[in-house]
């Protein structure tokens, strides 16, 4: 294995371990969007997910970009980078140009020049994505996209997980609460 694989191996490894240990999912997303950004040498990071309305995507993790360029504006589902909502990865080579980038001249004046978006996606859902940001011109070669997709698919995983986890608790306190009512009308009987 060569440092560079040994990089994603191990990066993918401390994503995994943090999947594992908690269910605060933006702990676990804010740690993937930090480690994608160091490993992959890039100007920024951030994970945007489906709003309820499925029209706009939610900034939920960034790493590497300024309030300013995050706080730019409404994300479009249909008009930003559209192509990776519909479980395709998409790279653009010059955002600042390429007209699927929705917020170009934003792009420009953050310095950005290259963008890939990866989906986030659970049983071939895409629930949002993962994008990545370069300082300079940047094609991306298949190992890293291979690794980013897994990262993606990981990530996609840990928020279904906590979804689920989170439904439980509240399925379990609606039961409880029943029991105990129950319990509390039966003694009065």
């Amino acid at each position: 294995m060569n440092s560079r694989e040994k990089l994603f191996f191990d990066s993918f490894r401390e994503v995994v371990k943090a999947i594992h240990s908690t269910l605060d999912i933006r702990e676990v997303l804010q740690l993937l969007v930090t480690k994608v950004n160091q490993v992959m040498n890039l100007k920024g990071c951030a994970i945007r997910l489906l709003d309820p309305s499925r029209q706009t995507l939610e900034l939920v993790a960034a790493h590497g970009l300024s309030e300013k360029y995050l706080s730019k504006g409404a994300v479009a589902v249909d008009r930003s980078i559209a192509e990776a909502m519909k479980g395709k990865t998409v790279s653009i080579y010059d955002a600042t140009r390429d007209r699927r980038a929705q917020y170009q001249k934003e792009a420009a004046e953050e310095g950005i020049f290259s963008i890939i978006s990866v989906p986030f996606a659970v049983k071939k859902r895409v629930i949002g994505v993962l994008r990545l940001y370069t300082s300079k011109p940047r094609n991306f070669s298949q190992e890293e996209i291979g690794f980013l997709e897994a990262l993606a698919e990981m990530g996609a995983l840990a928020i279904e997980n906590a979804r689920m986890y989170e439904q439980i608790r509240k399925d379990y306190e609606i039961l409880m609460g029943d029991i105990l009512t129950f319990v509390g009308y039966r003694r009065s009987i």
